[in-house]
């Protein structure tokens, strides 16, 4: 038995607050009803309208409706964690196979009818389209298999539904990447991830996709959370090398994608030269810009060039206000080369950068917390400032009080606090 799909709950809170009396009805006026019984206008009898006024009415007051849009392969272990965490707040379900040798399909045909198969092509873009295009609602949700809705975000997602209109164009939703020991969340960004389907909007980009979205949109809190169970594949590096080959041109953002990838194999020369390639470009997006000073400083550093690593990391200064992930790469070059007081400066800076800046690029929210304070505990105890160094390890602690070195670090601090080596302020 397949599981039900729909957001039947949203149609009859419409339809409570749609109830009219005939004896409220001011004179000369009728009631028209949709076929679904629902309300949808007082219309005077000397004013009746065309059909395609009526229709617009009739769509206009109608709760939108939402496909579920998603491609996967072999999937077994993650894809009904995902279904079952948002099946009760869209209208339909579609899942399109690119290609599954496991049980994928099969638990895919326990949640909706609409299991459709897609020869793989190398093309992340042309998949997601083609799972776009057999979506029959109003609006679009797409999701990968790993992803999924906490039950705190399915229920303010469900929220923020009952109130969606017709006239937005797209929405997009924290994603939410990873998680530190205590819970929360540790790095995200934001997509646009409800889009409305007869604006016809598409992917972009054979790996590393974009949905291209414009018009009217919103921006809502209710976050998806992706939980990876995959290891890491050379499979999207392997197909930037075999474009390379055939020497197709490459964009903006494919030189920052083929950049990353090959940092995230540990190529670092070949990536600092892609990132390089890029930066000569106009037309990169400025968060991708950042993002590949930064990666390109990565990769210096790991090579053992931190001038270089520093330089590419002030570059990133003027495309925008100093990110506090640059900050504490700056910081952290400072301690290396055993400048405390330098790195002070750089970390102070990381904890004062406004909460109102906002980034729709990915953010790792311990550089505004307590990673900051963490290495100036040991910055000012370097210095011998323990009084101050203790003060950040306890400012550290109230965002992870079980991190392993604020824990041995508090061990330390008791120790020299009980041999009377260490003053701290009351």
């Amino acid at each position: 038995m397949n599981v039900p799909t729909g957001n039947q709950h949203r149609r009859d809170t419409r339809e409570r607050h749609a109830v009219f009396h005939a004896n409220e009805l001011p004179k000369g006026h009728r009631l028209a009803i949709a076929q679904d019984s629902m309300v949808i206008n007082l219309l005077p009898y000397i004013d009746q309208p065309s059909f395609q006024d009526a229709k617009l009415t009739s769509l206009m007051d109608r709760q939108p409706t939402i496909s579920l849009c998603m491609i996967v392969k072999n999937e077994e272990k993650t894809l009904a964690r995902c279904l079952a965490s948002v099946a009760h707040l869209v209208d339909e379900i579609i899942i399109v196979d690119t290609g599954s040798t496991d049980l994928t399909k099969k638990i895919a045909a326990t949640f909706t009818n609409n299991v459709h198969n897609f020869e793989w092509v190398d093309d992340f873009a042309k998949a997601r389209n083609y799972s776009f295009s057999l979506a029959t609602m109003d609006y679009v949700f797409w999701l990968d298999a790993d992803d999924v809705l906490l039950p705190d975000d399915a229920a303010l997602l469900q929220k923020e539904l009952l109130k969606l209109t017709h006239d937005i164009d797209g929405i997009s939703l924290p994603y939410h990447l990873s998680r530190d020991e205590e819970g929360n969340v540790n790095s995200s960004l934001r997509r646009n991830r409800i889009v409305k389907r007869e604006r016809s909007f598409s992917w972009v980009g054979q790996v590393h996709e974009y949905l291209d979205v414009s018009g009217t949109t919103l921006e809502w809190l209710p976050a998806v959370t992706h939980i990876r169970e995959h290891s890491e594949t050379d499979r999207n590096l392997l197909i930037y090398e075999e474009r390379e080959k055939r020497l197709e041109p490459f964009s903006a953002r494919d030189l920052f994608y083929y950049g990353s990838e090959l940092s995230d194999h540990n190529l670092w020369e070949r990536a600092i030269e892609q990132y390089d390639r890029f930066l000569e470009r106009e037309d990169g997006w400025i968060e991708d810009r950042i993002a590949a000073c930064g990666r390109s400083a990565d990769g210096h550093h790991a090579l053992g060039r931190i001038q270089d690593a520093k330089k590419m990391v002030l570059q990133s200064f003027m495309y925008a206000s100093p990110r506090a992930e640059d900050c504490c790469r700056l910081g952290f070059y400072h301690i290396e080369e055993g400048d405390y007081t330098g790195a002070i400066s750089w970390y102070q800076q990381a904890l004062h950068i406004p909460p109102f800046m906002k980034t729709s690029g990915l953010q790792i929210s311990g550089c505004r917390t307590w990673v900051p304070h963490l290495q100036l505990c040991v910055c000012y105890s370097h210095l011998q400032m323990d009084d101050l160094a203790c003060l950040h390890n306890e400012k550290a602690a109230d965002f992870v009080p079980n991190h392993p070195s604020v824990l041995n670090n508090k061990l330390w601090f008791e120790q020299k606090i009980n041999e009377g080596r260490v003053l701290v302020n009351e």
